[in-house]
């Protein structure tokens, strides 16, 4: 029993330690701020702000209430464990404190996610490398992968624009990933995926390599933008969609096409019901787009200033899928790896992401 106390007392103190890493009494003020913004006369005639704010007030409500459910049952275990006849309770004592440990790593593991934006949902872009069917196909595998993925977290996604390969899988694809956290955990999915494996599409069986590029970017509310968009600076089309939609889909012309004139970026949205929604949801994107493009400017400029070189992007590899002639799926960049590359593909990939995310904060330290 002195053991399980030992435990117990070892717990307590990494929860202790923890609690000023996770900032919970910045978050205790933050929630009571928002809890005032709400009460405030006229709150709703701002709709979208106010369904942000009310996202924000519920998720940091959960984070402190569980984390105050952790030490109330800490303390809880600690008095029943110095009970007279706490050996008859044993077993239950270790399951609960098997609970708690459980609990405490799902809060480390939020102490990974220190970037502005990490909160936040996510958009996830795969097109198709050089390759034809071979290349489409394997976006489709890494599309499947991380739709099993958020199914997994119980993330919602919707689908904002594909285009399909004539024969099999995608040429891109376009998706929004709706879930707390969901950028911080996929941000290092961004770059490109490389598969080897005996082609299906060809008739001799030869192994084939195949690249993918992925592209996530977080999903950005209009507080967290900067970028001022200017209406003369875009270039707003519309035609019928090719995808999925509701009846009638293709018989008006719902789908939206924005191309921002200065920077030449084109952001596409087909797959909502209404144009409007897909103006909404496409403007959405494009404000992403260019708040990552005006912080990756600036981060090259640093760059610039300190003598460094950067990579092409379509040249950073991060991870390759290995099918035949051995299994294998390697992160280039952390070397991490595992044999089972079917697991990794049916979307179980928490290791790949908690290994990159140490990799992240381990660079940074060292900057």
């Amino acid at each position: 029993m002195k053991e399980l106390e030992l435990q117990i007392e070892e717990l307590m103190g990494k929860v202790n330690k923890l609690e000023p890493i996770l900032d919970i009494s910045t978050k205790q003020a933050r929630l009571d701020y928002l809890i005032a913004q709400s009460k405030v006369e006229g709150f709703w005639d701002e709709q979208v702000k106010a369904t942000n704010i009310s996202k924000e007030i519920g998720d940091l409500t959960e984070e402190i209430s569980n984390w105050q459910s952790l030490q109330d049952n800490i303390k809880e275990l600690t008095e029943l464990s110095q009970l007279v006849d706490a050996e008859d309770l044993q077993d239950d004592l270790e399951n609960k404190l098997a609970s708690m440990n459980q609990q405490y790593r799902s809060f480390e593991f939020l102490t990974l996610f220190t970037g502005r934006y990490d909160r936040n949902s996510a958009i996830m872009s795969i097109y198709s490398g050089a390759g034809g069917d071979e290349a489409q196909d394997w976006t489709a595998m890494l599309l499947r992968m991380y739709l099993r993925l958020a199914e997994n977290k119980e993330w919602k996604v919707n689908i904002l624009d594909e285009s399909r390969g004539s024969e099999a899988g995608y040429k891109s694809i376009v998706i929004e990933i709706n879930g707390k956290y969901a950028y911080g955990q996929l941000q290092g999915e961004s770059g490109v995926h490389r598969l080897v494996r005996l082609s299906p599409f060809d008739a001799d069986h030869a192994r084939h390599t195949s690249f993918a590029m992925v592209d996530v970017l977080p999903e950005l509310n209009d507080n967290e933008v900067s970028v001022q968009i200017d209406d003369k600076d875009l270039r707003i089309d519309t035609f019928r969609s090719s995808g999925k939609g509701g009846q009638g889909v293709n018989k008006t012309e719902s789908a939206v096409r924005i191309v921002h004139l200065p920077t030449n970026i084109v952001v596409t949205c087909q797959n909502e019901r209404s144009q409007a929604q897909n103006k909404e949801t496409a403007m959405k994107h494009l404000r992403s787009r260019l708040q990552r493009l005006q912080e990756v400017t600036a981060e090259e400029e640093k760059k610039k200033l300190k003598g460094e070189l950067t990579d092409a992007a379509w040249g950073n590899q991060i991870r390759s899928y290995v099918l035949h002639p051995y299994k294998m799926v390697k992160d280039h960049r952390t070397s991490f790896s595992v044999t089972d590359p079917d697991k990794i593909l049916n979307g179980n990939i928490d290791e790949f992401i908690e290994d990159y995310l140490h990799f992240k904060r381990q660079t940074n330290k060292c900057q």
